[in-house]
């Protein structure tokens, strides 16, 4: 291995995101023009830039309407793009929201809908259930966030309180042929929770929104907790009419992103396991657990021999209790960190695809041996950072913080670990 272990890393981050750009994976996936009208719709942060490859690959005559984040608009012609606040939702996102809904009405079986949708919808479209106001999808939000919640979790509660989600815009563009291109960010690639599943049928209950928020003590405001226990909030059930019409293709996956930087290992020369997608849990314990299975190789070449690389993904998550900023690639990277103790020959990498990690505008961060060293000699104490969850004050201070800014798509996290 002639490359450097932080530019090797680097690398195969940069591959993971590239296997997931709009402009490679949208193109096979579009369907033949229909009789009638196309109007695009979507939402996420790749939202923008899928709009765009469709525009440049688009035969016939279209319009439509995409909400994005913020900073992650791109150049449109035909397809109007919008901005708005992710992961707290804000007023540019109702207004979004309640667009897309008349852009769809009155449509005939002639029409086709194109449906593009990505990670971080759930909060670009927060268009609130009866009773229930942004102040309150707002502070529910923020709750959310800093429970410990699954992704899974978070969005069973966020289509429950909602007016488009859970497949209730599919349903507003009954009886034309809906056909949904999504990029999945969430463990597992179930797409009732890419975006919350606005345009895909839901088996969860409003009761199941109740248990979850039980489970994480969070406090609802008196219309949402009306909303969800007369069931007024249900969402469109699989086996409803109304969504007959629609067909969903995962365009581009968290398990095609870990193929692609194993692709670049393999050119380094260097053998490349795929430990899983869909790795979930407090990010301070796959922190751990990932230390002991580097541990294992470098010191008893089991399950295999070094050097390799340790590739994985999923959505980890972080109960915030100090008084950090969170972030969960750099808190997983905290931990491995302290756990391996300045291990010699490995290395990491950790960062978002989407370039957000947390709510911070930096997708990640790298470890190396002398990681711990260079804190203890700065006067940083990595523990207690760990245990303030202040991953990326920690990361900031050593200058090893990874910033991509918007990469306009989003496969979830993205974690390597590179033993030499």
């Amino acid at each position: 291995m002639n490359t450097p272990p932080r530019d090797l890393l680097a690398k195969m981050f940069a591959a993971a995101v590239n296997a997931a750009q709009p402009e490679h994976c949208i193109p096979p996936f579009l369907p033949e023009p229909p009789r009638g009208r196309t109007v695009v719709i979507g939402a996420g942060k790749a939202s923008a830039a899928m709009a765009q490859a469709l525009e440049r690959h688009w035969p016939g005559e279209l319009t439509g309407l995409v909400v994005t984040r913020y900073g992650y608009a791109v150049p449109c012609e035909r397809i109007e793009i919008v901005e708005a606040a992710h992961p707290v939702p804000d007023d540019a996102g109702l207004a979004a929201a309640g667009r897309l809904l008349d852009t769809v009405r009155g449509l005939t079986p002639d029409d086709l809908v194109i449906c593009l949708i990505s990670g971080g919808g759930s909060a670009l479209l927060p268009l609130p259930g009866r009773g229930v106001s942004l102040e309150d999808k707002q502070a529910i939000n923020r709750a959310l966030l800093t429970s410990g919640a699954t992704i899974a979790e978070m969005n069973c509660v966020r289509r429950h309180l909602s007016a488009i989600k859970g497949g209730r815009l599919a349903a507003a563009c009954h009886p034309a042929r809906v056909v949904n291109l999504l990029i999945s960010d969430v463990p597992g690639d179930n797409p009732m929770d890419i975006a919350s599943g606005p345009t895909v049928a839901d088996p969860t209950t409003c009761a199941d929104a109740l248990e979850i928020v039980r489970r994480y003590g969070i406090e609802l405001p008196d219309g949402a907790r009306r909303l969800l226990e007369s069931g007024a909030g249900e969402t469109i059930k699989p086996g409803d009419q109304r969504l007959e019409r629609v067909t969903t293709h995962l365009v581009a996956t968290p398990q095609m992103a870990l193929e692609a930087a194993a692709a670049v290992a393999a050119e380094a020369g260097l053998p490349a396991l795929i430990l899983g997608d869909s790795i979930e849990g407090e990010a301070r314990d796959v922190g751990k657990v990932m230390a002991g299975i580097a541990l294992q190789i470098k010191n008893r070449s089991q399950p295999v021999a070094p050097p390799c690389v340790l590739l994985s993904g999923g959505e980890t998550t972080v109960t915030v209790r100090g008084q950090g900023r969170g972030g969960r690639n750099v808190e997983f990277l905290l931990s491995l960190a302290v756990a391996l103790n300045g291990a010699p020959g490995i290395h990491a990498v950790a960062g978002d695809t989407d370039g957000v990690d947390g709510q911070e505008e930096i997708a990640g961060a790298f470890i190396a041996p002398d990681t711990l060293s260079r804190a203890w000699a700065a006067g940083i104490r990595p523990r207690d950072r760990l245990d303030d969850n202040d991953g990326h004050g920690f990361f900031e201070a050593l200058g090893d913080a990874l910033i991509t800014g918007p990469t306009l798509t989003n496969v979830n996290d993205f974690r390597a670990i590179l033993l030499t």
